[in-house]
Formats: C-alpha cells, sequence, structure tokens
C-alpha cells in the first residue's frame, strides 16, 4: 500500500510540481486520505492521494479482492482568488473515501453528491467525474494490478446534477462544451438547460 502511494504522489509530483499545502483526514473504518494543494499561476488544484491504496471493489462482489479493481485518485482544478476554495478539502477526502465506505467504483460520467456545498457559498454540491490521462496520465502498476487514474473532477449546479440524471453525462459534457462554459470558474452558474 505504502509503496504504491509513493509511486502515486510521485506521479502528482512529476505533473504538478510541488504542493503548496496538503491536509490529511481519516474518517472512520477507511484508510488516511490526503488532499493536496498544488498553484500554478491563476489555477488552484486539488488532487486526494490515499484513494489508490486499496482497489475499488464491485459492491456486488462477495468478497472485495485485496489486488485487482480499477484505482483512482481525484483532481479538482479552480481558478485562484475568486471563493474560499480552500475548505474542500475535507469535501474532497469525503468523496475519495466513497468507494471504502460506500463500496462502490468511480469511475468517468459518475455523479458524486456531498449534499452541501463544495466549500462555503458555493454553487456545487455534486461532481460530475471525468476522463483521465489528460492533466496526470495514468500510473501503471505491476499486473495483475490495475492502473491508477488520475480522475478530473467538474463541479455540477443542482441543475445540471439533476440533468445529467436525466439525459446523461456525454450530453452535459457537450452542452458545457457548446456554451464555453468555464468549469473552473468557483462562481460560475448554470449552463443554459432547455
Amino acid at each position: 500500500m505504502g509503496e504504491i502511494l509513493a509511486l502515486v504522489e510521485a506521479r502528482l509530483l512529476a505533473a504538478l510540481g510541488e504542493p503548496e499545502a496538503r491536509a490529511a483526514v481519516t474518517f472512520l473504518g477507511t484508510d488516511r486520505i490526503e488532499v493536496l494543494r498544488f498553484a500554478d499561476r491563476d489555477v488552484v488544484r486539488y488532487a486526494t492521494l490515499g484513494m489508490s491504496a486499496q482497489p475499488m471493489a464491485d459492491p456486488t462482489a462477495a468478497l472485495a479482492d485485496p489486488v485487482k479493481g480499477p484505482r483512482a485518485e481525484l483532481v479538482l482544478s479552480v481558478r485562484a482568488g475568486l471563493a474560499d476554495t480552500d475548505k474542500l478539502l475535507r469535501p474532497l477526502a469525503v468523496l475519495a473515501a466513497t468507494p471504502q465506505v460506500e463500496g462502490l467504483i468511480v469511475a468517468p460520467g459518475a455523479s458524486l453528491d456531498l449534499g452541501e456545498p463544495l466549500w462555503p457559498g458555493a454553487p456545487f454540491s455534486s461532481v460530475l467525474v471525468a476522463e483521465s490521462g489528460g492533466l496526470v496520465e495514468d500510473l501503471e502498476l505491476d499486473e495483475p494490478m490495475e492502473p491508477v487514474q488520475f480522475l478530473p473532477l467538474l463541479p455540477m449546479t443542482h441543475n445540471e446534477a439533476a440533468w445529467k440524471r436525466v439525459r446523461g453525462a456525454q450530453e452535459l459534457q457537450e452542452r458545457w462544451l457548446s456554451h464555453g462554459t468555464d468549469l473552473r470558474d468557483p462562481l460560475r452558474g448554470s449552463v443554459a438547460l432547455d
């Protein structure tokens, strides 16, 4: 477990530089989750470290496989200085602990809902999990372990989350793209939905 997390941290640092800050959160019955904060000019990136220590298990499986299964960490990027986004460290750790706590697999296209704002005053309480491989490349591990994916999180307003449940992740992403939505804007409103 420690060896995997050391490789994951090295991959994050190679892609994003040295973290400005880090915080650790431990929830009852779960492994420790760290959240690292990286500043890149006008963008702040938050990445989890610890979610990938164990593979995510199929909730319908009788026994969780300790080796096989998808592994992931979460990355959220926002524009700096517009909102108090540093308060999202704990909520991000909560999302990263979801596979251990709720026994689910976090994969691209999924929605994760906190039920409360991501940070004080945020218009978002949920996120859309996007495809990996962009900002931070997947980390290959020795067989039979699956690679660690670094999954970007895209904050969704309440209306966008409801629209996504009906229309699907692909249509919501196309809507954002066609309207030129700045998904890093921590103060943005909902995209036009019709």
